[in-house]
């Protein structure tokens, strides 16, 4: 079980800053409106999404509530959901019953692109995916999908960094943050290679995402959630993480990734309690870096998520 370690307009746009408490919708003017919307389901779409921030469109999968056709006037709290590396914005429905588990809880599900390595960061070779996720995306949901100023975000992996570095660099952005077997500790030992892993496998330069670990340690640091973590204070935050090859049974790739992030996640939770942030963590023994365990992760920070949006567990 958790342990918890430490006890479509544009008044919508305005009453969703002043809801989040700061102007992550800056960006509004240069984000246009959606290009091609492909309908999945009654309640599932897929947005194209012009992004000045990307230089291009890119996509954002959407789940409406259940009565939004019904009340035109209501506006709805979000759940971003981040993917990881290699993986896609398709991968929450793909993976998870998220749009079965979100029927009749009234809420936005907002699963934006991040690249093909989810990492949704500013990026020294151009693209700006934290722009795209923070400001392009909220306000266009803002402004034509009817979402408030309440937001909440979970990912898994890279996803799970994202997650993390979104509300420790933009404080009170987000009511809550959940990662699941996240990349919390940018500057740890080994997580430069695995960041090369990551960049190698998707055929991108080694220093195109913040440049040389050591030579540019400053910019290593601005995106790194530990650093940042006196950002998170005040926002609900849950932290999972398996030992992988400690003590571990299965697939020994996963399980070696698995096992590398959790001493990186540990020194991410370690500050948060040392700054008297609270968190609420769930590590165990063995684990894959797979849905296998993600799934279960996001049921269990359920709680907290939906407490955080306002809607029913």
């Amino acid at each position: 079980m958790p342990h918890r370690t430490t006890p479509v307009s544009r008044r919508t746009v305005t009453k969703a800053a002043a809801a989040a408490g700061l102007s992550v919708l800056f960006g509004a003017a240069a984000a246009g409106r959606a290009g091609a919307v492909t309908r999945l389901g009654p309640r599932t779409l897929d947005l194209s999404v012009p992004s000045a921030a990307l230089g291009r469109s890119a996509p954002v999968r959407l789940i409406l509530p259940s009565d939004f056709g019904a009340q035109p006037t209501r506006t709805y709290p979000v759940l971003y959901l981040l993917h990881g590396a290699h993986d896609d914005y398709t991968s929450w429905t793909r993976e998870t019953d998220i749009e079965a588990f979100t029927e009749g809880r009234e809420l936005i599900v907002a699963m934006p692109d991040g690249g093909p390595t989810g990492i949704p960061s500013v990026w020294r070779s151009g693209a700006d995916y934290e722009t795209f996720q923070l400001r392009e995306v909220p306000a266009l949901l803002a402004r034509d999908y009817r979402a408030s100023g309440v937001r909440a975000v979970a990912g898994v992996s890279t996803g799970g960094y994202g997650a993390m570095a979104h509300a420790a660099r933009h404080p009170g952005a987000f009511t809550a943050a959940a990662s699941y077997s996240g990349i919390l500790d940018t500057t740890a030992p080994g997580v430069s290679t695995i960041v090369d892993a990551i960049l190698a496998r998707e055929n991108l330069l080694p220093l195109s995402l913040w440049g040389n670990p050591v030579l540019n340690l400053l910019t290593w640091n601005d995106f790194n959630p530990r650093v940042r973590a006196q950002g998170l204070r005040g926002t609900a935050l849950y932290v999972s993480s398996g030992s992988g090859l400690i003590g571990g049974n299965e697939d020994p790739l996963p399980e070696a990734m698995e096992s590398a992030l959790w001493l990186p996640a540990h020194s991410f939770t370690d500050t948060l309690t040392f700054l008297g942030i609270p968190v609420t963590t769930h590590y165990y023994r063995g684990g894959t870096h797979s849905w296998a365990y993600w799934k279960h992760e996001f049921t269990a920070s359920w709680p907290m998520l939906a407490r955080a949006l306002g809607v029913p567990e």
